[in-house]
Formats: structure tokens, C-alpha cells, sequence
């Protein structure tokens, strides 16, 4: 399917190229933004903790919630750009599949997304810009509903070789609501793998849930959200012990090391926010 989608695209590689940011491209989107996203709007935003957020370039590292139209996500660049605005430039990472559909992935990368590739990711730390992780992806994004506050990232640890190439702090980020947006009954991991979608789409899940407009949504579709309010954390960074040398490969030790301190501070977070959610609903 990525092969394909490539060749529909005329070739081009979207998302690969930091310096393709475009700052009038995302103040104008942010004005609409604005008009769904905020503290009294059609989903709610809290965040606590910018202040640990060091100076540029650093990267964020966060837990995945809301299906395949990343309300999380979303949410999370309003605060950010309202907070450091677009002088202070932040990449997302995503799926290939994403920046390989014709028009959209040019959309998106004058937004400032990039490709979830380490060597795309390392460019724009070296060009002095912050990026936005997620490693659970799909698994993340697309656990069921009775686990919105369990992080899972599946083992995914090539963010911290990344960031040991680069010399960066990792900073955790933790988000709940947009797990509310819908229902995920499923993530249908067996059926993916029989599917093959792993090695045909790079997916690990086939999820079945409740969600508009779809009533049963069966695979991963997007959706329309209904309102919800999006809480986010973030919590001390993590410093890096050592910058890597080029062509030098870090101790796996090292690597589930720091991985371990990312995942422990961001369900650290998911259980505060799941206690404070309880706390409200008992006052009520």
C-alpha cells in the first residue's frame, strides 16, 4: 500500500524535509483551531507543567489516545503554539501513510509534520527543532477503552537511539480525554497479524469500535469526536547521559533504560489524571 501511494503521489516524499515548515501555514490553521480547542470550547484543554519543557531542541515524548483522527494531537500544538508560538517550530512524527497520500501529506508537512523515520527525526533536532513522538502508535492510539490510562508503547524504543544520536532530553507528556472520543471495543491485533497488515500497511491493529459517524466502526477509521475534555502533563525531562558518536551504536541497557524512565513518568501521569477523573466523578 506505501509503495503504491508513493507512486500516486508522483514519487514525492513528503515529510522529510524540516526546513518546509511554514509558519503562515500553521497560524491559519490555529485560528480555527482555536475555535474547537480551549479551555471553555468544544473539547476542553488543561496542561500543567510547560515550564519543565527546556530550550529548543528537545524531544517530546507522549502516550497516543483517540483513534486515527488525533484529536490528542490536535489539542496538544494549540497549547504548544499558544504557549511558544511559530518561532518556536514543533514536528510531529507519523505515519508514512499520512505523507503518502496525495495532497494531504503536503498539507501536513507545511504544518511541520515529518515522517516517523530516525533519520528524519534526527534533522530536525540538528536544525534546533523540537519534535513530537508517539511511540505506541497504532497499539497506543487504538487500545481499548477500558486501558485510555495504561501507556502502551509495544516495545518501540528507537526514539531514545535518536535521541542519544542527537543529544537531547526526552520529555515526557502525558494526555487523557481523547479516549473519550469514541469507544474502542477492540484493538484486533490477531486479525491484523492474519491480515498481514504489518508487513502490507505497518499496522499491528484492526480495531473494531463505537464511533460517529459510523455507528460500528470496523477497522482503523477516523471519526467525529464528540466533546471531550483533553488533559495534559508534562513532566521533568530526562537528560541524556551521552551524545553518540556518528556510526556509533548505543548499549541496549542504555536504551531500555531510558525507555523505562520515559514510560514510568508518562503512567505515573495517566494515573494521576485517572485518579483526579475519579475524584470528579465522586464530588459530582
Amino acid at each position: 500500500m506505501l509503495e503504491w501511494l508513493h507512486a500516486k503521489n508522483g514519487g514525492s516524499l513528503a515529510g522529510m524535509d524540516p526546513s518546509h515548515f511554514d509558519a503562515s501555514a500553521v497560524q491559519e490553521t490555529l485560528r480555527w483551531a482555536q475555535m474547537f480547542f480551549g479551555p471553555k470550547k468544544y473539547f476542553g484543554l488543561e496542561v500543567r507543567g510547560m515550564e519543565n519543557i527546556p530550550n529548543a531542541p528537545t524531544m517530546l515524548v507522549s502516550n497516543h489516545s483517540g483513534g486515527t483522527s488525533i484529536p490528542d494531537v490536535w489539542g496538544w500544538m494549540v497549547l504548544w503554539y499558544e504557549r511558544f508560538s511559530t518561532d518556536r517550530p514543533l514536528h510531529p512524527l507519523a505515519h508514512d501513510i499520512i505523507l503518502s497520500t496525495p495532497g494531504v501529506g503536503t498539507f501536513f508537512e507545511r504544518r511541520g509534520v515529518l515522517r516517523a523515520h530516525g533519520p528524519v527525526a534526527l534533522r530536525a533536532l540538528e536544525a534546533g527543532h523540537d519534535i513530537l513522538v508517539m511511540p505506541g502508535g497504532d497499539l497506543d492510539t487504538w487500545r481499548p477503552y477500558k486501558e485510555r490510562y495504561v501507556v502502551r508503547f509495544g516495545e518501540r524504543m528507537g526514539y531514545v537511539r535518536t535521541a542519544l544520536r542527537a543529544g537531547v532530553p526526552l520529555v515526557p507528556i502525558a494526555n487523557a480525554g481523547a479516549h473519550e472520543t469514541l469507544y474502542v471495543l477492540t484493538d484486533g491485533r490477531r486479525f491484523a497479524k492474519k491480515l498481514g497488515l504489518p508487513a502490507f500497511a505497518r499496522s499491528e491493529v484492526f480495531p473494531v469500535s463505537l464511533a460517529l459517524p459510523w455507528g460500528v466502526a470496523i477497522g482503523p477509521l477516523p471519526h467525529i469526536p464528540v466533546p471531550a475534555r483533553f488533559r495534559y502533563r508534562v513532566g521533568e525531562a530526562i537528560d541524556i547521559p551521552m551524545k553518540l558518536d556518528p556510526g556509533e551504536e548505543p548499549k541496549r541497557s542504555l536504551v531500555e533504560e531510558l525507555d523505562a524512565a520515559v514510560r514510568g513518568s508518562i503512567q505515573r501521569m495517566l494515573d494521576e489524571l485517572r485518579d483526579e477523573s475519579e475524584l470528579r466523578k465522586t464530588a459530582q
